[in-house]
This record gives C-alpha cells, sequence and structure tokens, in this order.
C-alpha cells in the first residue's frame, strides 16, 4: 500500500507498564502505534486507549523470542501503513533466581526474551527503515546491566547479563547502521510497574532514601525519554545510554 502520511511507532511489551507508557507519548506525538505483546486482555485494552486518542493504533499478539513471528508482525505493519520510523524494544522478563537456583531453561528463556527479543525486532524492521530512508530504535536496558543489580533489584545476574547484551548490542548497531538509522538506550533505574510492586511495597521507604529525586520512577519518567531520542529534531545522538533513575546510580 502507500505510505503513510505519518509516522509509525512499533513498541514492544506495550501492554503496561513502561511500554503503554511509551506508546501513550508516541501518540501525543502524532505516531501510529502498533502495540505488541502476548496475548492478553490487557494488549487489547491498552490498544483501545490509544484509539480514544484519535490516532491509529494496531496490537499484534506475540513473543518477541519467536524469530519468524518478529518479521510476519512487522510484514502486518508494512502492509498497513507501508513504513516503520521507530522501534521501542521495551518487552522484558524479570528472573529473581540466583545461578545455584535457576535451571538451564530459565537462563535460556530470559535472553530469549530480553536479548534475541531485542535482536529479532531489529533484524524484522531495520530493511523497511533503510528503504524508508532512516529510523530510529531504542533499547530499553536496566541501570543493572552497569551495577549488576541491588539486594532490592527484582532480578539477579541473568537479568544482569541480557540487559548488559541490549548495550553492546545498542552501541554495536549505531555504529553500523548509521547515518540513516540511530540506535539508543535508556537504562531505568527503580521504576514502580506491575512488575515490581510487590517488592517495592515491602521496602520502599529504604528505596526512596537511596534516590537523590527522592521518589521512585515512574513509566513516564522513562517514555519521556523514548520519546525524546524518537523524535528529537535536529539529531546527533546515536550510540549513547540514559540512566533514568533519579541519580540513584550516579558515576
Amino acid at each position: 500500500m502507500p505510505k503513510s502520511s505519518f509516522p509509525v511507532a512499533v513498541i514492544t511489551g506495550a501492554a503496561r507498564g513502561i511500554g503503554f507508557a511509551c506508546a501513550v507519548e508516541l501518540a501525543k506525538k502524532g505516531f501510529a502505534v502498533v502495540l505488541t505483546d502476548l496475548p492478553s486482555v490487557q494488549l487489547t485494552h491498552a490498544t483501545e486507549q490509544i484509539c480514544a486518542m484519535s490516532v491509529q493504533a494496531l496490537d499484534l499478539p506475540g513473543d518477541v523470542s519467536d524469530f519468524a513471528g518478529a518479521r510476519v508482525s512487522a510484514s502486518r505493519v508494512v502492509e498497513r501503513w507501508g513504513r516503520i520510523d521507530v522501534l521501542i524494544n521495551n518487552a522484558g522478563m524479570s528472573q529473581p533466581k540466583t545461578l545455584l537456583e535457576i535451571s538451564e531453561a530459565e537462563w535460556d528463556r530470559t535472553l530469549a526474551v530480553n536479548l534475541k527479543g531485542c535482536f529479532n525486532w531489529c533484524k524484522a524492521v531495520v530493511p523497511t527503515m533503510l528503504e524508508g530512508g532512516g529510523g530510529r530504535i531504542v533499547n530499553v536496558s536496566s541501570v543493572s546491566a552497569n551495577t549488576g543489580g541491588a539486594a532490592s533489584a527484582v532480578s539477579k545476574f541473568a537479568y544482569c547479563a541480557s540487559k548488559a547484551g541490549i548495550l553492546g548490542m545498542t552501541r554495536g548497531l549505531a555504529k553500523e547502521l548509521a547515518p540513516k538509522i540511530t540506535v539508543n538506550a535508556v537504562c531505568p533505574g527503580s521504576i514502580e510497574t506491575d512488575m515490581t510492586a510487590h517488592l517495592i511495597a515491602q521496602r520502599r521507604s529504604l528505596i526512596e532514601q537511596s534516590i537523590p529525586m527522592g521518589r521512585l520512577g515512574t513509566p513516564e519518567d522513562v517514555a519521556v525519554v523514548v520519546a525524546f531520542l524518537a523524535t528529537v529534531q535536529p539529531n546527533y545522538i546515536t550510540g549513547e545510554v540514559i540512566d533514568v533513575d533519579g541519580g540513584q546510580w550516579v558515576n
């Protein structure tokens, strides 16, 4: 079909939390928004909320670890709008088990979702971006990629390894895909989401005391930085990593 006149953004893990907040921010900026996540009522509801903002939205249920599935989903986006301008690799899973507790299958699943999922979607959308003249990729990592995680962290070493891999991928692709496509990453710190709520409730005061900004982060705090990297003009930023942690891990 002919290329649409408005930009198109794909957000993985968009049914809730940071992913949904990113979808809202980009919708506010006039993007058609594609929300991908595991099949759920939440994904359907999230898409309905974006449509209620008077922008076009499409939900594509699927598992980011599925290489062929990502390619099929990307092709559906191109069939509908003829373009993909922005990819937000946000989908991820926690992994609270230690080295002595984790199984090989659990390790493989963590890497498949958190790291391979980014590869799968980059591989699926980059040809379309290049054909269209360029694009933006923003990968959501974690401060745990650099710190190894804190005692209060939801996840342990396997999660940290997967998120550190995202940073290496970000820097490598930034050089490989320049100048047409920029690739950057954000590293959220202590962000209050459904995934972290139960642990935060147990030690909220302690965590807040460790953050210079004096509060936990919200999905919206991350989303505005993601949207900046996805839309800023003129753009001379690629291969960069921005911590969104309220100063908790200043170094």
